[in-house]
């Protein structure tokens, strides 16, 4: 099975005179794994996730892609929300389809948008509501199901619960993993916090401060394989693969040896 992207060697200066923000990055992901990317503030994990998503070229090197970008979809989760405020939950939804191209441009039924919005945990009262009418978390669940929308194979995640509190993360967290294995997706996720992205991921990209490389590639050892819940969390095989992603995240700048290379 090829890759579901693979980048061989690639750089990325917005301008000829500019120092690189990503210098020299080669990696592969897998179809159907979770990867987190995470490292200092300012490296450039946001720029490789719009790499990846086809929002930005690289000034050198190559992103391959082995997927049908037709058929096969990238759903791409923001920040913030980025909902238009004069449509209701229901509109938004629609948003994505009515952008696509002439072959794949529809209007989903009322059943499928009310079955997008029960997939990430909101209800039927809420189809209705405007985003001014929904709690911040509340929008960011109705930006997953936009980008659900779609049916994608590809679901890249841009620090989507930085805004949102604790419990509420913690939340999030379960119902992405949850709709990453049903869907069986490819998911990238963009993150500072550690934990998360080790309880999410099968593998955790480590980037160094820009110009930015990749410094360990850890994967996450779980005996209960793609399962996740609070007593993962507890384990010491959790413990484990926190302490590598710190280790590699916190100790001088170098690319680590196989052990931990790219994929």
């Amino acid at each position: 099975m090829p890759p579901a992207f693979e980048l061989r060697d690639v750089q990325l200066r917005y301008t000829a005179t500019a120092a690189a923000v990503i210098e020299g990055v080669s990696a592969t992901f897998v179809p159907g794994e979770f990867v987190s990317i995470v490292g200092p503030s300012g490296c450039g994990k946001s720029t490789l996730l719009k790499m990846l998503a086809g929002l930005l070229a690289p000034t050198s090197g190559t992103i391959f892609r082995g997927f049908d970008e037709e058929a096969g979809r990238i759903g791409f989760v923001f920040q913030h929300p980025t909902l238009l405020p004069w449509r209701t939950a229901v509109e938004n939804l629609q948003l994505p389809m009515e952008l696509g191209s002439k072959s794949t441009r529809r209007r989903l039924s009322e059943g499928e948008c009310l079955e997008l919005l029960r997939q990430v945990g909101l209800k039927e009262a809420d189809s209705s509501k405007r985003p001014g009418e929904l709690s911040g978390g509340m929008q960011m669940r109705l930006s997953l199901a936009r980008a659900l929308a779609t049916h994608p194979t590809v679901l890249l995640l841009d620090e989507p619960f930085a805004a949102v509190d604790d419990l509420l993360r913690l939340k999030l967290q379960d119902d992405v993993r949850r709709i990453h294995e049903a869907r069986r997706l490819t998911t990238v996720l963009v993150t500072h916090n550690l934990h998360e992205a080790v309880y999410l991921s099968d593998r955790v990209l480590v980037m160094s401060p820009a110009p930015s490389r990749v410094l360990a590639n850890v994967a996450v050892t779980n005996s209960e394989g793609e399962f996740r819940d609070t007593a993962f969390r507890e384990s010491t095989e959790f413990q484990q693969s926190l302490q590598r992603v710190s280790r590699a995240l916190f100790s001088p700048p170098q690319v680590v040896a196989d052990s931990e290379a790219v994929r």
